[in-house]
């Protein structure tokens, strides 16, 4: 593809030639004679120097002669778009495969492409343009939306509500029982019914092995355009806003709500029955057990103001050289009292 045509598919002024032919996307280290590659973070800027690259994607020209650019206001959002040049989705064909289970009762919408051994139950409803790829479950009763995406071993249970251009990976359950038990005079647990539901909103993917559990009563709700790592866990009624992201591993308990705008980093923790606000930042290992306002940034189990955790982490590897000035100043203490 000639540099010429990307820098016009990306919106992207050229200093160069346009006439380059460019064979691919890569990083800084790894690209080939041929190949585009992108600065977004100035703490690779002396990689720039030594790349093979052909092209560079930056918001400024670098001083690097023979080195074409298309200079960018995203250089970053550009690259995942540069990567689609070169990777386009994979078309499926509409069909439902023979081996497929597809109740008579459930609806698809045009264009569906429904894989080997997918099972769709009755009174199910999925919208235009759906991808189900092997081993997929919807169970009774599940409303989807248009373009939706489930790949390998998917399982949407029963009475769940997907939006539009919602995407699904590997081994996702949607709308699993969440954990709730009563516990009984005699120490043994009664399960409580989970009779509610799971609610996705348009825009949202989710990415392997992570499971979103339904209420007991009422809903867990996922906001629009949130994105979702692998291996997260939402419990039973937790509400998660807009455009929110959760990293590998993290743990949401039952109940909690979750604003907009978040991150929360790998393997944060986050107990029940809290109002966690807008645009907040948990750090990775963060354990959370209480509320926070919006704009909050925390680090550490349990989790504190992030400042003052970066201060006091810096402190904590001193702690045995402070501890023996500490004894020796007791020692002088106890030496002059004792002196008088």
């Amino acid at each position: 593809m000639k540099l010429g045509s990307i820098a016009k598919a990306l919106g992207c002024r050229i200093k160069g030639d346009p006439d380059l032919e460019i064979t691919g996307v890569a990083g800084l280290e790894d690209a080939s004679p041929t190949e585009l590659t992108f600065l977004s973070n100035p703490r690779y800027a002396s990689l720039v120097a030594k790349t093979r690259a052909a092209a560079l994607l930056a918001e400024a020209p670098p001083d690097v002669p023979g080195l074409a650019v298309l200079i960018s206001s995203d250089p970053y959002l550009d690259f995942a778009r540069a990567l689609e040049l070169f990777h386009p989705e994979i078309q499926r064909e509409p069909g439902i495969h023979p081996t497929a289970v597809v109740a008579a009762s459930a609806r698809l919408g045009p264009e569906a492409s429904v894989a080997p051994y997918v099972v769709i139950e009755g009174d199910v409803e999925i919208g235009a343009n759906a991808v189900l790829h092997p081993h997929v479950v919807i169970e009774r009763g599940t409303r989807i939306g248009d373009d939706f995406t489930a790949h390998c071993g998917v399982t949407v249970c029963h009475g769940s509500r997907i939006g539009d251009r919602v995407v699904l990976h590997q081994r996702v359950t949607v709308g699993s029982d969440g954990f709730g038990f009563a516990r009984r005079a005699d120490g043994t647990h009664k399960k409580i019914p989970q009779t509610g539901r799971v609610a996705i909103g348009n825009d949202v993917e989710v990415q392997a092995g992570s499971c979103i559990d339904r209420a007991a009563v009422g809903e867990t709700r996922v906001g629009n355009g949130t994105i979702i790592d692998n291996l997260v866990q939402i419990g039973h009624a937790a509400k998660i806003g807009n455009n929110t992201v959760l990293c590998a591993q993290v743990g949401i308990a039952g109940s909690t709500t979750i604003g907009s705008d978040c991150i929360l980093a790998g393997q944060a923790g986050v107990i029940n029955h809290l109002d966690i606000g807008n645009g907040v930042v948990i750090t990775a290992q963060s354990g959370v057990g209480h509320d926070l306002p919006d704009g909050a940034k925390v680090s550490g189990s349990p989790a504190f103001d992030n400042r003052r955790w970066l201060r006091s982490t810096a402190v904590y590897g001193r702690l045995p050289e402070i501890d023996r000035e500490v004894r020796k100043l007791r020692k002088r203490l106890k030496d002059t009292d004792s002196d008088q």
